[in-house]
């Protein structure tokens, strides 16, 4: 056991890099793990924006779903969750493969996943379902709408002890930069960044939000994320300058 532990340590220090690892050296160091730790680097390979790498290490379909999202393959996102049962994180993963395929019934979906997350009580789907519905308002033009909906999961955040979510912080800084509270939209944004992740949808819309678009296009780059990810804000080049 003392041998593994290196090993696993050492493999998330490559995941972090800010440069992308060789891929021979993290596939050796992850062939090196026992297996329930390799499900276990799956996960961090997909939180540390390597979705490629999560969908080569685990055949879980909750680790196979979002990792397909964050590449913006949403069809084979719902092949995967096809296979799970009906729950709240099913139905906002369901949701949003919806809204990245752009149908009518997206905001429907994510709005019925919100009210499952409400049922079962669990506050991540529900925090998650805030982030897409306010994706989906500010979209469709109801920036007020969207800023209740986030309202929801910063609440829930704070009920729960937890820290804001850096995603829904992201979203929310581009609602309250269009209905022009520009110095409240960059303290949000400026907290979303300092919460999210390398390479992921969070760090990435803030960056936008924060007018720094090349380090968000080179930060999605890095991360793989598809473009679907921030079409929701519009011209993103309208903010930088």
């Amino acid at each position: 056991m003392l041998r593994r532990v290196p090993d696993l340590t050492a493999l998330e220090l490559l995941l972090r890099a800010a440069h992308r690892p060789a891929v021979q050296d993290v596939q050796r160091l992850w062939q090196a793990l026992p297996s329930d730790e390799q499900e276990a680097a799956a996960a961090h390979a997909l939180s540390l924006g390597h979705p490629r790498l999560a969908l080569a290490w685990s055949e879980s379909p909750w680790i196979q779903a979002p990792a397909r999202l964050r590449l913006g393959e949403a069809k084979a996102a719902r092949a995967a969750l096809d296979t799970l049962p009906d729950s709240a994180r099913r139905a906002v993963l369901w949701a949003r493969a919806g809204a990245q395929l752009g149908e009518a019934q997206a905001l429907m979906l994510a709005q019925a996943a919100r009210s499952q997350a409400r049922r079962e009580g669990d506050a991540a789907a529900l925090i998650a379902a805030a982030a897409l519905l306010g994706e989906l308002e500010q979209a469709q033009g109801a920036p007020r709408q969207a800023l209740r909906s986030l309202a929801e999961g910063l609440k829930v955040a704070e009920l729960t002890g937890e820290s804001a979510d850096p995603h829904l912080l992201a979203v929310l800084a581009h609602v309250q930069a269009g209905v022009g509270s520009a110095a409240k939209a960059r303290q949000t944004a400026q907290r979303a960044l300092e919460r999210s992740g390398p390479r992921g949808p969070a760090r990435v819309l803030a960056l936008f939000a924060l007018g720094r678009g090349d380090e968000a296009r080179q930060e999605a780059q890095a991360g793989e994320l598809a473009p679907v990810w921030w079409t929701f804000v519009g011209s993103v080049d309208r903010q930088e300058g």
